[in-house]
């Protein structure tokens, strides 16, 4: 197999990378990647096609999607706050970009596209645990790109017979992951401020529950789901149900590095939901053989992670 993965030298991307070298079925690993959010460090050591660029480029697509067999899907702009500072940006990168890639794909001949959607999705629609059938209701201009990505696949899967299947992400976290931009995910941030003897920031009163999901979990998934050719134009939530609070992450995290970490509360961010839980039934369904990596378990690793990323110089890892 030859497989393309836009974004492939940002955090999933560059785990994905791993996971699939290690595959025999999988003869070829193109990535495709403008480095504005990813770095070619993520595939050190990795025998990659590196085709630097925006999915925007429709002939860079071309020459990367050239003979694939599939497309993993996860350039984009990140981040709630980044789309609040900047929405145009967010929907070139994440919707017109997505656009560009299916149609890159329908040039080459119609390989199998997995893309990355976002449970931001389901925004202020209360209802837990979160299921593909609820209605959505975005509340950032991140959201809205996502659910367009979503919307796109569907359409060209009926519109041009195109072999599709977008998942819904529930933050994702672990080895890899930056803390060193503004737009830095929680965990990272946390664990770094933490091994430095930092306070953090927690936006509210922290009861705030996220569905935390780890890399290598992430990635067993979609590796399966590659390797099975795994189909479907419906959104799938990859996430399996966990619940954690913001509060029960510090104790997580303070537990995993020795440390007892300060706390600055601040006010709830804009475009933030309160509560985040997915229902798994579609995904158990699709993917029965794929455990999660506990809460406990996960942290660990990524505090081992950035114990050795860090090292002795206390700056914080990218």
């Amino acid at each position: 197999m030859q497989i393309v993965i836009t974004g492939g030298a940002g955090f999933i991307g560059g785990n994905l990378a791993r996971v699939l070298a290690e595959q025999p079925h999988v003869t070829r690993i193109r990535v495709v990647d403008n480095l504005s959010t990813g770095d070619k460090a993520n595939l050190g050591g990795l025998d990659v096609d590196f085709f630097e660029g925006d999915v925007q480029d429709a002939a860079l697509l071309d020459q990367a999607f050239r003979g694939a067999d599939a497309v993993v899907h996860l350039a984009a702009l990140p981040s709630v706050p980044r789309s609040l500072q900047d929405p145009l940006a967010s929907h070139h990168a994440n919707a017109t970009g997505t656009l560009q890639v299916l149609e890159a794909t329908r040039r080459a001949g119609g390989p199998h596209v997995i893309a990355a959607s976002s449970s931001s999705v389901y925004g202020s629609n209360p209802h837990l645990p979160k299921h593909e059938d609820l209605v959505t209701a975005p509340m950032s201009p991140y959201a809205v790109t996502k659910l367009t990505t979503e919307a796109y696949l569907s359409a060209y899967q009926h519109s041009f017979d195109l072999p599709v299947l977008p998942f819904r992400f529930f933050n994702v976290y672990g080895p890899g992951q930056r803390a060193d931009h503004p737009y830095a995910a929680v965990i990272p941030k946390w664990i770094s401020a933490a091994l430095v003897g930092e306070p953090v920031t927690v936006h509210g009163d922290g009861t705030q529950t996220r569905d935390f999901t780890y890399v290598g979990t992430v990635c067993r998934v979609l590796t399966d789901a590659l390797l099975r050719r795994v189909v479907d134009p419906r959104p799938v939530n990859l996430a399996f149900g966990s619940r954690t609070s913001l509060l029960d992450l510090l104790t997580e995290i303070e537990s995993a590095t020795g440390q007892l970490i300060g706390r600055e509360h601040k006010a709830l961010r804009t475009g933030d939901v309160p509560h985040s839980q997915a229902d798994s039934a579609r995904l158990r369904a699709l993917f029965p053989a794929v455990t999660p990596l506990p809460i406990q378990e996960g942290v660990a690793a990524t505090v081992g992670w950035f114990r050795s990323a860090i090292g002795v110089t206390g700056a914080n890892c990218a």
